[in-house]
């Protein structure tokens, strides 16, 4: 089904949308469009990642885009010696072959080609980076990535939350994402309800949180690492006992 959409402008002077469909912002208004990607996702996640080379990316859902935006204009901002590979689902195809009319930000202003190849081709490749974009069922798509084994360095968990998106939040799901991703790699998310993250460390990911200038957020990682806050989410359950994660069949 394609979304009904409106312009709103955020706090940090950056465009979003609001959905009428899910009745949710595609961005934290008070926080900024732009800002979000950036604390939320790409800050944490390539504080965590200390790779040269090469990195796969995996984005939950490209939505306008912001978050594999907001990475390219990083890693141009600091000069990193890089390739990223960028993948990401997006179910609203009305949304994303009316990117090329959204008015971003200056800071993306380098990237516009990159917006005109997504919304023509869904895909845009040179030698920083390679992107695919996937018109689709996202689950459809963890699943087809499963079968061509590609793995992941980090996972941008980014979909409308689980109040009017539950698909994207389950333990099933999130059994696709844990074997997608590296030993050594990140899934950030915005999500710091207790069900999801039961929902993420019943497959094995051990939670964190990140305190940012404005919220917390969390970040799930294959490992305890010290340098963040763990949740001990065995301990959530002993002290919450109507806690549940949440399931596909639910």
């Amino acid at each position: 089904m394609e979304q009904e959409i409106e312009l709103v402008t955020t706090k940090d002077g950056s465009n979003t949308l609001y959905s009428k469909e899910y009745s949710q912002y595609y961005h934290c208004c008070d926080d900024g469009a732009l800002y979000e990607s950036l604390a939320k996702h790409i800050f944490p996640a390539f504080d965590y990642i200390k790779n040269t080379g090469t990195i796969n990316i995996l984005d939950i859902c490209f939505g306008l885009g912001y978050n594999t935006l907001a990475t390219l204009y990083y890693i141009k901002k600091h000069n990193l010696d890089i390739k990223v590979n960028i993948y990401s689902p997006e179910l609203d195809g009305k949304l994303l072959k009316s990117l090329h009319e959204f008015q971003y930000p200056k800071e993306f202003e380098g990237l516009s080609e990159i917006i005109k190849a997504i919304v023509n081709n869904g895909s845009y490749k040179d030698e920083m980076c390679n992107i695919e974009v996937y018109h689709g069922d996202a689950r459809k798509y963890l699943k087809q990535l499963r079968e061509e084994k590609v793995q992941f360095d980090i996972v941008y968990q980014d979909p409308f939350s689980s109040d009017v998106n539950k698909t994207l939040w389950t333990i099933e799901y999130f059994k696709d994402i844990y074997s997608l991703l590296k030993k050594e790699g990140i899934v950030t998310t915005y999500s710091i309800a207790t069900p999801i993250r039961l929902s993420m460390s019943e497959n094995g990911f051990f939670i964190h949180e990140i305190q940012t200038d404005k919220r917390k957020i969390t970040i799930a990682l294959k490992a305890i690492d010290k340098r963040y806050k763990y949740i001990d989410m065995e301990l959530k359950k002993q002290r919450n006992l109507d806690a549940k994660a949440l399931r596909d069949k639910e």
